[in-house]
């Protein structure tokens, strides 16, 4: 049972929970601060579409005024893609959220901590935060989430700003399991291949749900991480990426951007020096995780019974 002063629950997550249907949660810093309008808010309607459209129910999650929202409606989505002052809010963020009754979007972290005890069991994104580029001290909150919250994270690696082979270190140190749904290496965000090796490959939901059942029986508290390539058409290659992030890092050293601000930046400048070609990636990745996640957690749902 969630706590009534603390969540707040759709009427359609509620029923959802109670009937055992399929349930994908949805972040919501990607609506606030993760793409610009009025891609955002087009977004954000476009992947709950996708998800009823398979006979899931979308749990948007954020904060309102203070509560932990599971399920947001169409009001509430529009105010996080256009409301002013919105915090953005990480795990260490929730305690002075609720306090303060702040207006927030939630970040990967948040958002499984908040998705996991509501209940919810499958989450999709485009990408992860990770180990920044430089020092190695940089490390998002999402890795430590990753590492003790038990829940199916879809998603397409880590953001390509980072330092994926780091990363891709630090989930091997911290026990997360990396499977690469109908890959052999993981994805490197805006192009399907890092040269990084994942644990194990799946090629159906069925076998996420298996992989899922044996994290289960051994008491593993750590995230199923499936990975998820960029859909062919939308791909941009590697060589043009680093192209166009040399010029986005070069833009933040010299305005001193950094921390929380340093990532979202990045991203807005790679999209203004490719003409597009990201942001046309970013949504057509998270369009795909958001399918394959729903599949999964359809597939879930009719394993219910049997599994846990």
């Amino acid at each position: 049972m969630v706590d009534d002063e603390l969540f707040s629950l759709s009427i359609e997550v509620e029923d959802a929970l109670a009937r055992r249907r399929p349930i994908i949660a949805l972040e919501s810093t990607v609506i606030a601060h993760g793409l610009p309008a009025p891609q955002n808010l087009e977004t954000a309607r476009r992947l709950e579409k996708i998800v009823k459209a398979a006979g899931a129910v979308p749990a948007t999650i954020a904060i309102l005024d203070g509560k932990l929202c599971v399920g947001l409606n169409d009001e509430q989505i529009r105010f996080i893609a256009h409301g002013d002052d919105l915090k953005k809010v990480s795990t260490r963020d929730l305690p002075v959220a609720i306090a303060a009754r702040w207006n927030g979007a939630t970040t990967v972290a948040s958002t499984i901590w908040i998705a996991q005890r509501a209940g919810l069991q499958v989450f999709a994104t485009g990408g992860i935060g990770g180990v920044h580029r430089g020092s190695g001290r940089d490390v998002s909150a999402d890795l430590p989430e990753l590492a003790r919250t038990p829940i199916v994270v879809v998603c397409s690696g880590a953001k390509i700003v980072l330092d994926l082979h780091a990363t891709r270190e630090w989930l091997e140190t911290f026990g997360i399991t990396i499977a690469g749904y109908q890959c052999d290496e993981l994805p490197a965000f805006y192009s399907r291949a890092s040269g990084l090796p994942v644990d194990v490959r799946v090629d159906s939901p069925l076998e996420v749900v298996q992989l899922l059942k044996a994290q289960r029986r051994l008491g593993t508290l750590s995230s199923l991480l499936v990975n998820g390539p960029v859909p062919r058409e939308a791909e941009v290659s590697a060589a043009a990426i680093e192209r166009v992030l040399e010029e986005a890092m070069a833009q933040a050293r010299f305005r001193i951007i950094s921390g929380r601000d340093l990532t979202p930046f990045l991203l807005a400048q790679m999209s203004e020096k490719s003409e597009g070609a990201t942001l046309r990636a970013n949504i057509a990745l998270l369009e795909n995780n958001v399918r394959v996640a729903t599949e999964i957690a359809c597939a879930l749902s009719n394993n219910t019974a049997d599994t846990f």
